[in-house]
């Protein structure tokens, strides 16, 4: 009975985080534009860290509570995932057309920010404040780019137009609603999963990689498969990787810079696949600039070998 009053727990945890994001961001970008911010600072900042609000909330939630492993693991996790299965599922359904700035330019820094973020992870076995202080400032250069991109009409910044006929005291109540469900969710999501991990004789190290990570990552998976199942699939891997961006810089960074971090010696396998998971990316679309099915089945296949990895060092 335990057990499924956790699961419960997890579930609404999960709903809380990926609706309360959603609100969240859009009564935010929906304020900044009613008071003249233009729309391309709206889609740089609040809109493109919309998708790590999720991420960033669970693995602070758990870096407070000393669920370390849990917080290190759900930004490991969630990289992984994304490509591996999110991508892998996607492209199965539909090739993906790459964008040439995600081949030469993106998909090339996501690979550096991870071997740089495993190095200082690896090196003392700590991520801490200055640390996290660097990954902002990496996350600093990231938007610059994105902004002098989006000006040269290479990057569209997403766009909130439907939202602009709410009364402003009704985009007020969104942001409070939104921050409020994830705080709450998170709070949720880590006891639950924690709960879980000790029923189980898991460690918090497999959970923070295999379940927290798949209920932060539910936007990025509905959205990419939405849109491939609509036959408009362009944007799903500039997405994804702009996801795993934000999560190493945006969500490591902070997390860090509020409590330093212990980097386990346990994750070094799990930091290994994390920058595979993105080479294998590139080597994928890098001829072609496409992700297609047979790509997708690569990434698939991999990520069935890394779960089968993960339980069994979890049981030996």
């Amino acid at each position: 009975m335990g057990i499924v009053i956790q699961l419960v727990w997890l579930v609404v945890g999960f709903v809380l985080l990926t609706k309360g994001a959603d609100w969240f961001v859009d009564g935010a970008a929906s304020i900044a534009d009613k008071l003249g911010i233009p729309q391309l600072v709206i889609g740089l900042t609040i809109v493109a860290m919309g998708t790590s609000l999720p991420e960033a909330a669970v693995s602070i939630s758990a870096a407070i509570k000393g669920n370390v492993d849990m917080s290190i693991g759900n930004v490991l996790g969630s990289n992984i995932m994304n490509v591996l299965l999110i991508l892998g599922i996607t492209s199965l359904l539909c090739p993906i057309p790459v964008q040439r700035s995600t081949v030469h330019y993106e998909i090339p820094f996501t690979i550096l920010i991870t071997v740089m973020f495993v190095c200082l992870g690896l090196w003392n076995n700590m991520v801490d404040r200055l640390e996290g202080g660097i990954l902002w400032g990496f996350m600093v250069a990231y938007l610059l780019y994105l902004f002098v991109m989006t000006k040269k009409g290479k990057v569209q910044a997403e766009e909130k137009a439907d939202e602009k006929k709410k009364p402003m005291w009704l985009l007020f109540v969104m942001v409070i609603l939104g921050a409020a469900m994830i705080v709450k969710g998170s709070d949720f999501t880590v006891k639950a999963a924690s709960a879980i991990a000790k029923l189980f004789g898991m460690e918090e190290r497999l959970i923070g990689l295999t379940i927290v990570a798949f209920g932060t990552s539910l936007p990025e998976l509905v959205t990419s498969v939405t849109a491939a199942l609509k036959k408009k699939p362009d944007i799903a891997v500039g997405n994804i990787v702009g996801s795993n961006i934000f999560n190493l810089l945006f969500v490591a960074g902070t997390t860090a810079v509020i409590t330093p971090v212990p980097y386990a010696s346990t994750f070094r396998v799990d930091s290994l696949v994390a920058i595979a998971t993105v080479v294998l990316l590139f080597l994928c679309v890098v001829r072609k600039r496409k992700l297609g099915r047979l790509g997708g089945f690569l990434m698939l296949s991999a990520y069935v070998g890394y779960f089968v990895y993960m339980f069994h060092s979890s049981i030996a």
